[in-house]
């Protein structure tokens, strides 16, 4: 189930707002100019299957994201599991582009500090969320990540992370604690 949780960064640890209906959770994010859409798909790949499977059974899909959104960039994030090797998503960061986040299988909790709020999704299989270039934001996999998603974006280079080194994003209530 997706939700859609409203934090004031005075209270980290507990949201304002909780929303779980698809409608609620797009109209509440479009207030703020991100795009949200759950579109169910039938692709049955396993998060941490090797990138040659993934992209294999996902080609027509990735395709298809790419260009209804104008992409030009992708980057895959597949984790089964915890990898210490891999680059923490959970570090606060911002694009020059537009990003897609696209979740084939698993789920993905994404914030974004949107004005005075902190606005945290958790995302499942078929959630698609358009976020505005310049927004800072973060995604959260949890202690035990199962998470196959795209990242979409307009050039290789708007999809290159700026990381803010703003720690305060870590406070706020993660994957594992909604």
């Amino acid at each position: 189930m997706s939700i859609l949780c409203v934090f004031h960064p005075s209270s980290p640890g507990l949201p304002n707002k909780v929303l779980t209906h698809h409608d609620d959770i797009a109209a509440t994010l479009a207030e703020q100019g991100v795009r949200f859409a759950h579109q169910p798909h039938a692709l049955r790949v396993r998060p941490g299957s090797a990138q040659g499977e993934v992209l294999e059974a996902c080609r027509a899909h990735l395709d298809l994201l790419m260009t209804e959104h104008g992409s030009a960039a992708y980057s895959l994030l597949n984790r089964d599991g915890a990898d210490p090797a891999q680059v923490d998503v959970r570090d606060e960061h911002v694009h020059e582009a537009e990003e897609v986040f696209a979740v084939v299988s698993g789920r993905a909790q994404v914030g974004l500090r949107l004005g005075e709020y902190v606005y945290s999704v958790l995302c499942e299989k078929g959630d698609r969320l358009v976020v505005p270039a310049g927004v800072r934001r973060w995604v959260e996999l949890g202690d035990t990540p199962f998470c196959l998603a795209f990242r979409l974006f307009a050039s290789e280079r708007g999809g290159e992370p700026r990381f803010t080194g703003d720690e305060t994003a870590r406070a706020f209530l993660g994957i594992d604690e909604l």
